[in-house]
């Protein structure tokens, strides 16, 4: 298996787990985090939050807009959460609790595009999809963060 076709970056963020997996597991929030800038929103009858498969629709743009589907397909409650689409890509999201150099306390949040899976590969390439996904996973990581920061959940979980 090639691993050119699993994007990964991880970024330390100073909030909880348990707020970082709970942006992560409402639909609603994902265009909010979005970095690619391609989901629009949540399809309104689609489940308020994910668990192991659920599926949810998202309104998406690229060029044109369209309707996606996607079934949570790997889900560990404040650590591990995925889902994939028709085409076999998986959007997966790692938590591990850690402690930047400041000794704050946090998440280390990994975010991972994995189309190792997919057929037709060569037209991921082509369509520029292995250029694109490193910035925009980046964006993704650092618009969770500002959000995370600015619902006012930096030092932990909302009560």
């Amino acid at each position: 298996m090639n691993n050119r076709y699993l994007v990964s970056r991880s970024r330390f963020i100073a909030a909880a787990p348990e707020a970082v997996f709970e942006v992560l597991a409402t639909p609603a929030l994902h265009s909010v985090i979005d970095g690619s800038d391609t989901v629009k929103g949540a399809q309104p009858r689609g489940p308020e939050r994910l668990a192991l498969g659920a599926r949810f629709g998202m309104e998406m743009k690229v060029g044109v807009d369209y309707k996606i589907l996607n079934t949570v397909c790997e889900f560990e409650e404040g650590r591990r959460i995925a889902w994939r689409h028709f085409y076999g890509h998986v959007w997966r999201y790692l938590l591990e609790g850690a402690t930047d150099d400041a000794g704050r306390r946090g998440t280390l949040v990994t975010e991972q595009w994995d189309a190792r899976q997919v057929r037709g590969k060569s037209l991921l390439r082509l369509a520029g999809y292995l250029r694109r996904h490193p910035a925009n996973l980046e964006k993704t990581l650092a618009k969770l963060e500002n959000h995370l920061a600015g619902a006012g959940n930096a030092s932990g979980p909302r009560p």
